[in-house]
């Protein structure tokens, strides 16, 4: 469906066009949250593709790497907070193989992981011709005696076949060849590289990204150039698409409520140093994963002990005053200290509200719902009379006293939003003003001693 900001009552798709100023807005229904995309720079998996990840993802078959693995850093990092994320592998690469006994095998992915992929080929009884084909992940090929051996590492497959043309391709190789196999071996994969990632990898990964529903992209990279095409991808999404949604950067002074920018790291409980640009990953599951009604200021970074680097109390005004997210170490742990934007510059009607990512987060909220309810309920199937306008206007007041009953918004009446018909019979205009609740973030108290 169409949507996006409108000026005059000119567009020609059906759709919601919603504009959000400090004086008016709007919702309904019951919209997404918890959802990030990433792009990942990995040596396994599928590339060019999105791939839906969660807490309960088998990643060493996804991934080829276990949950703990240091290059599932960022991955982890996301998940703390978030519940989703639409993983788009930016890189391709070379695949591992091997080949012996009329036998080849090839890894399923591209990279290097494929590299520590080791097939071990043994008879199942001597005097029949029946094999066993095993697969192992993370292991290594050792000689003591003259015998080889397969130590450590995972069992990921095994089968039992008499003939190549039997075996099955499981997620990790493929199989292809032709014949009887006619001795024990223990086969290792070779050749398996990454591919350098370009900038057209990730103009494909913003491509196709954009078909997709999320609450913020994280891009963990030091690259300005991608930077400012996540920039303009988002803020596209945004006001010409009508997909409310951010992005979360390092070192990056986009001067918008659509960007987030993270200027330090963090250091992990385990000595893992979470850079600025690594912690993008964090941040962005903490943004998309924050309710509407709940702010990320003071919130706490799990995990996290201490701040890389440090900043003083003039460097942390300072960079606040420039719209910087920044956390701060607060005895032993880790803290937001302000859940905000990058925008800094403000006008009548973007004011210093839009620099709050709670406040953002509802007013994405509302544009984000009611344009879901405009396109699931009342497009093409209400009259646009006064009983369906009425109509429509029921169901934003429900939604709106469901956000004044969770705190997201506060002091909204009924009589804060009106609906019109528009300039053409099929038009509707609507007139919704709001107020978004913040959080307590500055004490000022005065102790009088007598």
């Amino acid at each position: 469906m169409a949507g996006g900001r409108w000026t005059i009552q000119n567009k020609v798709r059906p759709g919601a066009y919603i504009n959000v100023n400090s004086n008016s807005m709007m919702t309904a229904v019951n919209s997404i949250r918890g959802i990030v995309t990433m792009p990942w720079v990995g040596g396994f998996g599928p590339s060019g593709e999105v791939i839906e990840i969660s807490s309960n993802t088998d990643f060493l078959t996804v991934l080829g790497y276990e949950f703990g693995a240091p290059e599932l850093l960022t991955i982890r990092e996301v998940l703390k907070r978030a519940s989703q994320i639409l993983l788009y592998r930016v890189n391709g690469g070379n695949s591992a193989t091997v080949t012996a006994q009329g036998l080849t095998i090839t890894a399923k992915h591209g990279g290097p992981r494929g590299n520590d992929l080791i097939i071990r080929i043994r008879r199942e009884v001597e005097a029949q011709p029946l094999f066993v084909i095993e697969t192992f992940l993370g292991s290594e090929m050792v000689e003591k005696d003259g015998v080889e051996k397969v130590v450590g590492g995972r069992l990921v497959d095994a089968q039992r076949i008499t003939r190549i043309q039997d075996l099955e391709s499981n997620a990790f190789v493929s199989f292809t060849g032709t014949g009887n196999l006619t001795a024990n071996a223990i086969l290792n994969l070779t050749d398996g590289t990454n591919s350098a990632v370009t900038v057209a990898n990730y103009n494909n990964y913003f491509t196709t990204i954009e078909a997709y529903d999320f609450n913020t992209m994280a891009l963990p990279d030091v690259d300005t150039t991608i930077k400012t095409q996540g920039v303009n991808i988002i803020e596209r999404l945004r006001e010409e698409e009508g997909k409310k949604c951010q992005l979360v950067v390092a070192d990056y002074a986009a001067n918008s409520e659509a960007v987030v920018n993270v200027v330090n790291g963090v250091v992990l409980n385990d000595g893992t140093e979470v850079d600025k640009e690594l912690a993008v990953a964090w941040v962005a599951g903490a943004t998309a994963g924050a309710n509407v009604n709940e702010s990320n200021t003071y919130s706490t970074y799990t995990g996290a002990i201490d701040v890389l680097p440090r900043l003083s109390h003039s460097e942390t005004t300072e960079a606040l005053r420039d719209g910087q997210f920044v956390f701060t170490e607060k005895r032993g742990r880790v803290v937001v200290e302000q859940d905000i934007n990058s925008l800094t510059d403000f006008t009548p009607e973007k004011n210093q509200t839009f620099s709050k990512n709670r406040a953002i987060r509802v007013l994405d909220d509302i544009a984000n719902s009611v344009k879901q309810l405009f396109e699931d309920v009342f497009i093409g199937r209400v009259n646009n009379d006064a009983d369906g306008r009425a109509l429509f206007r029921g169901s934003i007041i429900e939604y709106m006293n469901t956000l004044q009953d969770m705190n997201a918004i506060q002091n909204f009446l009924a009589s804060d939003v009106e609906t019109t018909r528009g300039d053409q019979g099929d038009s509707i205009v609507v007139q919704l003003s709001v107020q978004p609740t913040d959080a307590m973030e500055k004490l000022y108290m005065s102790v009088t001693v007598e």
